[in-house]
């Protein structure tokens, strides 16, 4: 009896090459590196180095969290990814009321100039490539990594990294938003014309399926709608006038995996090749890079549990697997302890491990695309891309992501899977380890890491030194040109950056374009 999977699609006992019947393989394959990049974005791939190790880390203040990447770094970490909290990614201070209870909880708090200067503080910006998980207020982030760059000496040419910069999956599955579509787009395009010139080697965007896949999608729909939000920051770069291929080389995307290995594969497999053909027969992109579709991943938050949490090494293992298996360009692994609390150093570290294991105690690293050929895998690409070009389609006809986004379409869907895979859990159909089969009677204690509540006055209290020692009337002049900006057609980030540099904070200068732009409320589902 054939299984289904994640995606709904069924899985037969056995394939043999009728599965390919008709199958082009100089279409549908290529060779690596080259059109389609089915079989990957660079004709080596891991045989000349492994991917980035990047390790996801932040919490607390900018003190604490700069410790963790310096402990990263010294375990061979290859890229630090840095959390932020709550009130950070909103938009707010940390002594902002809606910020209460929030502050250093689920990453870094960074209210400023200062906050960013300790958090980098002697991590050498031109040796290491930062990747930043914030999206409505990414610009401001960016900003004061590039002003921390200035006052090391890194000149803004030899910075490199990713913003995440992704807020039409935050309407979708995640709910950190601060603008209104139109203006967010605006803002996104105003980072890519700034990157160009100013900060070139760096990636404006990482497009995300991570936070859907977390929030209940199948991997069909995760890339599918993960493209279609492509789709749209594409049309809007280019409707404000640049040349697709000034700008796509730069664009990057990130992605779940999670424990089922096969689909996974095919998944990444399929997002190469749909990319590809997009960007080359939709926007006409010249460049070989602007049809490279390069991503990071991180294994699957939703699936570890907090019941004998152990168990999450072994899941985590067979994402990452499924990962390099399915090409991905840099991976971050989570600590097995994360159901429960934030990672401690020895879960931050074994979770690294976990990397170095498969990059070189494994031989997954020793040949390009090792499933490519596969009966399976390749009738699985197929029907993985055939689902998601159903939905990418169905976008289309409500003109586009954004007006999808506001129709509820993408949420809706995704709430569909969500709740299956919710009843499949409790039936016992979908089987998990130590929550619905395999208990324990008792589980074993274990003391997680905790935040100190301290932090929120601390940070409070910096922010009224902050305050109290900068030129005020040199802070409220750059907020007004920051507003005159947005109000008009300028770009946003200069006077922004100067705003900044003035040691305005992420509050004030977010404050400042929402009332030039409003705030985003979303619209019921249909």
């Amino acid at each position: 009896m054939a299984r289904e999977s994640e995606s709904g699609l069924p899985i037969e006992p056995v394939y043999g090459p009728d599965a390919l019947e008709g199958w082009d393989p100089a279409e549908k394959l290529g060779e690596p590196g080259k059109y389609p990049f089915t079989r990957g974005v660079y004709p080596s791939m891991y045989t000349g180095r492994p991917w980035t190790m990047r390790q996801y880390a932040g919490f607390g203040t900018a003190t604490e969290s700069n410790a963790r990447y310096k402990q990263l770094i010294a375990n061979g970490t290859m890229g630090l990814s840095v959390a932020f909290d709550l009130p950070t990614q909103m938009g707010h201070d940390s002594d902002a009321e809606i910020a209460s209870g929030e502050v250093g909880k689920v990453g870094v708090a960074i209210d400023s100039i200062d906050d960013m200067r300790v958090l980098f503080g002697g991590i050498p910006l031109d040796k290491v490539s930062t990747s930043m998980t914030i999206n409505a207020p990414a610009a401001l982030l960016l900003l004061m990594y590039q002003l921390v760059g200035e006052e090391q000496g890194v000149p803004a040419d030899k910075l490199t990294g990713t913003i995440q910069n992704d807020v039409l999956k935050e309407y979708i599955a995640r709910g950190t938003y601060i603008f209104p579509p139109k203006p967010s787009l605006r803002l996104i395009a105003d980072i890519f014309k700034y990157c160009k010139t100013e900060i070139p080697k760096w990636n404006t965007i990482s497009i995300s399926g991570y936070h859907m896949a977390e929030a209940g999608a199948s991997p069909a729909q995760e890339i599918a709608f993960t493209l279609a939000d492509g789709i749209e920051y594409v049309r809007t770069a280019v409707a404000a006038g640049m040349d697709v291929d000034d700008f796509a080389p730069r664009l990057s995307f990130f992605f779940v995996s999670r424990t089922t290995i096969l689909e996974e594969v095919a998944k990444f497999r399929a997002a190469r090749r749909i990319w590809a053909k997009v960007m080359r027969d939709e926007f006409g992109a010249k460049n070989p890079k602007s049809l490279m579709l390069r991503f990071h991943t991180q294994t699957a938050g939703v699936q570890l549990t907090a019941q004998q949490p152990e168990v999450n090494l072994v899941r985590v293992a067979v994402q990452g697997l499924a990962a390099v298996l399915g090409g991905t360009q840099s991976l971050h692994t989570n600590s097995f302890d994360e159901a429960i609390a934030l990672p401690t150093d020895k879960s931050a570290r074994l979770a690294l491990r976990t990397q170095q294991v498969l990059a070189y105690e494994t031989d997954v690293t020793a040949t390009v695309d090792p499933f490519a050929g596969s009966y399976v895998i390749e009738k699985m690409t197929d029907e993985v891309e055939a689902a998601a070009l159903e939905l990418m389609a169905k976008v289309e006809d409500m003109g586009g992501a954004v007006n999808a986004i506001e129709r509820g379409f993408q949420k809706n869907e995704i709430e569909r899977s969500a709740y299956r895979i919710a009843l499949e859990t409790d039936s016992g159909e979908r089987v998990v380890v130590g929550v619905n089969r395999f208990q324990l009677e008792t589980e074993e204690p274990y003391e997680p890491l905790r935040v100190d509540p301290a932090i929120e006055a601390q940070q409070a209290e910096r922010l009224a030194k902050l305050r109290a020692e900068r030129d005020q009337a040199a802070v409220d002049a750059a907020l007004a040109e920051l507003k005159k900006a947005a109000e008009g057609t300028d770009n946003v980030l200069y006077p922004m950056k100067d705003a900044l540099r003035a040691r305005a904070t992420v509050g004030e200068v977010c404050n400042a374009l929402r009332e030039v732009w409003g705030t985003y409320v979303p619209t019921k589902a249909f």
